[in-house]
């Protein structure tokens, strides 16, 4: 069966974006694949956290996950820092990397532009990125645009391994989804929504209220014109509208455009449509929050599977590469 790998970073809230972007696609893969699912926390690291915030934050994802659709039972759902191996593989994909290769990853440039402090994690990110996939002998990996050049690079080094030191690692392939793929802000419809942008009424958070939900979609900001068009170049914040109700049911953004003459009937079904997919979510995730000890009992059942995959491969990129066996 193919084996699909996501990770996600519990860095803040889990946005709509992020829900019709690509968690709602995690949940589809598991019909039709070998789902290995990872909270990254190692990857926050690249910035300062807060200890208790981090610890929060990581379990508060894993419940969220678990409400979206994630099945334990069907799929491996897991934190990264509970396998080491993630760790080694790293610095072994590190030490397979070129400064070059690193250096031209535009999530460095852009992430590191004008900080003042920036961590070495953030310069060798793209190699933790590649041994979470490589680790799972991955066949496809959901992406958005924004890490496909990372999952280039990790294809690159799999290869670049595989050429020198004998068939190692599966070389993954990208799975880019075409439906929600960008959920922008609905105060500034030409930027991507985000949970790290300062646009409290632009953001639609997972687990916000529901009243406040549908009053955030009906105060987007439309076009100047009246017409209900699918355009995302020329009527940026109808577009967002009809992308996220076609993300919602299933339909093309350009016939869902079809039904509605007045911006009022769109935001009012795009609200309704966002509130009824939420929902159920919320109220699975409140049961699972009322049971803490429950959620950590998966993660860790998660892990076992997860190492008893990833020890292996490690193994043999270890013997592979020549290092003495312990």
């Amino acid at each position: 069966m193919t084996r699909v790998f996501s990770g996600i970073k519990p860095t803040g809230p889990v946005q709509l974006g992020n829900l019709l972007g690509a968690l709602r696609h995690w949940v589809a893969d598991q019909d039709e694949a070998d789902g290995v699912f990872c909270i990254v926390d190692l990857h926050a690291l690249t910035v300062p956290q807060d200890p208790v915030e981090l610890r929060e934050r990581t379990l508060e994802l894993a419940r969220l996950l678990l409400a979206i659709g994630i099945d334990p039972e069907r799929s491996i759902l897991f934190v990264q820092s509970h396998l080491s191996e993630h760790a080694e593989l790293s610095w072994i994909l590190e030490c397979t990397a070129s400064f070059g290769e690193l250096r031209r990853m535009t999530q460095f440039k852009d992430k590191s532009d004008g900080a003042e402090f920036v961590s070495a994690g953030l310069f060798t990110y793209p190699a933790l990125m590649a041994a979470d996939i490589l680790l799972y002998d991955t066949d496809r990996v959901p992406v958005g645009d924004d890490q496909r050049q990372h999952l280039e690079l990790a294809r690159d080094l799999a290869i670049r391994f595989n050429g020198r030191y004998g068939d190692t690692f599966v070389v993954p392939e990208a799975a880019i989804p075409k439906i929600g793929a960008r959920v922008m802000d609905l105060q500034h419809p030409t930027r991507k929504m985000s949970k790290s942008e300062d646009s409290p009424q632009g953001t639609i958070l997972v687990l916000d209220d529901l009243d406040a939900v549908a009053k955030k979609i009906k105060r987007a900001v439309t076009d100047t014109d009246t017409e209900v068009r699918f355009d995302p170049e020329h009527k940026p914040g109808v577009s967002n509208l009809l992308s996220i109700l076609s993300a919602c049911t299933g339909e093309d953004p350009a016939v869902v455009a079809d039904r509605f003459t007045r911006y009022g009937d769109l935001k009012a079904a795009c609200a309704e449509a966002v509130v009824e997919t939420l929902r159920p979510i919320q109220q699975r995730y409140r049961e699972l929050a009322a049971d803490p000890t429950g959620t950590k009992d998966i993660l860790a059942a998660g892990a076992e599977r997860a190492r008893a995959i990833a020890r292996p491969v490690l193994d043999r990129a270890r013997t592979n590469l020549g290092l003495l066996a312990p």
